[in-house]
């Protein structure tokens, strides 16, 4: 029998889901806009409506994913948005709304990309993963696994070059690792930047053996 994790405020969670057979519904600009989008507009309580309504009346504008606003159900550390899958780096603020946030974005955009492609059912995998964040160190190790999602699946050279992801943000602006994002033990974007960019070849040789491993 299934029994669902609980959550309590100040935890840290590395929290990921798939497509279904891998199909590729964030590959491109517009998808992956829209989920970043819906990341932004569901972190928040109280909201009075979905975010589809929204969208029909007006453009929607977001400011970043790391600034917490000041009724944010989760505080978001790293995120990388994948063809495929997404990635998110958390911690907890609101526990008893988390797993419906969750589920406000993987249902809000299922009916978007469903009525988009005109396709009907299910389009995660299953029900999202959330696994536990123990310590400083094993949150740092995460935080440099999911930015570079990208350049282990050789999509880009430098993880900064993709888009969809908090890399960039974190390396250029200072004020992010020295008073926001303070859960991330290195507090200087250059040492951040050589920490997770001297992985590179590591982390690809890794997904190589696990692939021949499964071949």
């Amino acid at each position: 029998m299934y029994q669902a994790r609980k959550f309590f405020d100040q935890e840290f969670f590395h929290v990921f889901n798939r497509s279904i057979a891998h199909f590729k519904i964030l590959n491109n600009s517009i998808n992956a806009l829209r989920f970043i989008e819906t990341l932004d507009y569901y972190n928040e309580k109280n909201l009075g409506e979905k975010f589809s309504q929204v969208k029909k009346r007006k453009k929607y504008f977001y400011n970043n994913l790391l600034l917490p606003k000041e009724s944010s159900l989760i505080k978001i550390i790293s995120y990388c948005i994948m063809p495929d899958h997404y990635h998110l780096l958390i911690k907890i603020l609101e526990e008893k709304y988390f797993s419906k946030y969750i589920n406000n974005i993987e249902n809000s955009f299922t009916r978007y990309f469903n009525i988009k492609s005109n396709r009907k059912g299910p389009l995660w995998e299953a029900n999202f993963k959330a696994v536990k964040i123990m310590s400083d160190k094993q949150l740092l190790h995460v935080s440099r696994y999911i930015h570079l999602n990208p350049t282990t699946s050789s999509l880009v050279e430098k993880p900064e070059n993709w888009k969809f992801s908090s890399y960039k943000d974190i390396i250029c602006n200072k004020i992010l690792l020295k008073e926001i994002l303070t859960e991330i033990s290195i507090d200087n974007p250059s040492r951040y930047k050589k920490f997770v960019e001297n992985n590179i070849d590591y982390q690809k040789k890794l997904k190589l053996i696990k692939n021949l491993m499964h071949d």
